[in-house]
């Protein structure tokens, strides 16, 4: 005999909601790992966690906010706190490495492989070890193909996500990459919950663990408010929503002949071939003398 499953009690409020969650986190994620790959050494550090953090409480959030949808007949529905939580650690722990790739590696074919299946896995271990977190009177069972399913969506998306943000910039780009990281996680939610089967019978020594509402309330506000911080940060910072203005990197001080450098700005192009040295030299001179220049 199997369970009832619910999952849309609130109707569409919750996919849609969950879904937005997801792109939010997933924006902001994605453009500090865009930033990452061109900044300079000192920030990477910081922009490596706060995108791996962003992405994680991103998909972390759109989990449970799908999950207040999810009711099963017969049962009360309860979390385990120690393991609803520690679903959260290793989704940004394993997003961390999966951005670090790609940015020791470049954006490579293999590195881009590598780090969104990382990625990807990260999304899928998230949520399987949130719902191994669910406490109810019954039996959860899953079906082996659908779960295989739910993970090769996971890893295509965050794939895609990667080669997206790290090949191209502008805006369209940062649209499509974020779109693709909520289809990775709210896609990889669902097909997952599609697999699942409850036998609600019930098992020596099962409890209802702590009531939903006590777990979810103050789990979904700690997350949404750092997705809000993290937001403000990539606006006060132009450089993580636009990149490089010219992808490429600054412009360096040379040597000159002194031994002291010479500024970017104070550098000018060698004669060409077909122009004499001395009538460069000459417009060098007019150039930077305001006496002549006046006459």
């Amino acid at each position: 005999m199997q369970g009832t499953i619910d999952g849309f009690s609130y109707g569409l409020v919750t996919p849609v909601a969950a879904f937005l969650m997801a792109c939010l986190g997933g924006a902001l994620g994605l453009r500090c790992a865009a930033r990452y790959l061109r900044t300079a050494r000192p920030r990477k550090a910081g922009l490596l966690a706060l995108g791996a953090a962003s992405i994680g409480s991103g998909v972390w959030t759109m989990h449970f906010i799908a999950m207040m949808g999810f009711a099963v007949s017969g049962t009360p529905v309860g979390y385990d706190r120690p393991t609803t939580f520690a679903s959260l650690a290793v989704v940004i722990v394993m997003t961390g490495v999966g951005i670090l790739i790609v940015g020791h590696r470049g954006a490579t074919p293999m590195a881009l492989v590598t780090g969104g299946t990382i990625t990807g896995l990260s999304i899928a271990t998230m949520h399987y070890l949130g719902m191994e977190g669910l406490r109810l009177h019954a039996r959860i069972e899953y079906d082996t193909v659908t779960v295989a399913l739910s993970v090769m969506i996971a890893v295509a998306a965050a794939i895609t996500a990667l080669w997206v943000i790290t090949s191209y910039q502008g805006f369209p780009a940062s649209l499509s990459a974020c779109l693709m990281m909520g289809v990775a996680a709210t896609g990889m939610h669902y097909t997952g919950m599609a697999a699942v089967h409850v036998r609600p019978d019930v098992l020596p020594g099962a409890s209802e663990g702590v009531p939903a509402v006590e777990v979810l309330a103050p789990m979904l506000v700690g997350p949404a408010v750092f997705l809000v911080l993290a937001g403000a940060v990539v606006l006060i910072d132009p450089l993580i929503v636009t990149g490089d203005p010219d992808g490429g990197p600054p412009a360096r001080a040379v040597a000159g002949q002194c031994g002291g450098e010479v500024p970017p700005q104070r550098m000018r192009p060698r004669p060409s071939s077909h122009e004499p040295a001395g009538r460069t030299a000459a417009r060098s001179v007019w150039r930077d003398s305001p006496d002549l220049r006046d006459r």
